[in-house]
């Protein structure tokens, strides 16, 4: 059985790949209206920032370190905790620079980090598709020989009803002759033949 080909569209494709682009470029944005709405040099704001950033910090560090060791926690607790850092210093920096190195530098990391799930992702995509080829590949073989083998036990079948059928109307038509003698037939190994009525011959 085929399974039928989907094939995904481009932007699909493209999405999960812009994400940390996306995630930190919308940070930024985010901040830099914060800072245009008061929170350049406000302490109370920078303090808060800060504040949030490192719990964030404190909560992927015991998500990491903790019995179960979430990745996945620890994880998304410290992307919040640098996207927290971000906005903070976007911000309640003066200009522009600062939050530029920043978030150039956050994509960076993003991206590093992604790259190595998406490796991850691909060696086991790849993996699943390696052991379903050769599933499929074995369950074909395995349908194959049974198909010959039952092909060869319906023909043998055919070929012992059709030698039976001939031999049956050999008989008949033998015992059908004058001098047919019955235990001859026996004598060489053939079927036991009924005895024919000789008023009906």
């Amino acid at each position: 059985m085929n399974d039928p080909i989907v094939a995904r569209h481009w932007l699909a494709a493209a999405v999960p790949k812009a994400a940390p682009a996306l995630a930190t470029s919308t940070v930024l944005i985010l901040a830099r209206i914060w800072n245009a709405n008061g929170a350049e040099h406000s302490i109370g704001n920078a303090v808060l920032m800060t504040a949030l950033s490192l719990a964030a910090a404190g909560a992927g560090v015991c998500a990491s370190i903790g019995r179960a060791g979430d990745s996945v926690i620890a994880g998304t607790a410290f992307a919040i905790s640098g996207g927290l850092a971000l906005a903070g210093v976007a911000g309640y920096a003066d200009g522009l620079s600062l939050p530029l190195l920043l978030w150039a530098l956050a994509t960076a990391v993003a991206y590093g980090l992604a790259a190595r799930y998406w490796r991850t992702d691909r060696r086991e995509r790849t993996a699943y598709d390696r052991q379903t080829s050769a599933r499929r590949e074995e369950h074909a073989h395995i349908e194959r020989v049974q198909a010959l083998r039952a092909g060869a036990q319906i023909e043998v079948a055919r070929s012992g009803a059709a030698y039976a059928e001939q031999l049956a109307q050999a008989l008949i038509t033998r015992a059908a002759l004058p001098g047919f003698d019955f235990k001859a037939v026996e004598a060489a190994g053939l079927p036991e033949v009924p005895a024919l009525n000789t008023e009906e011959i």
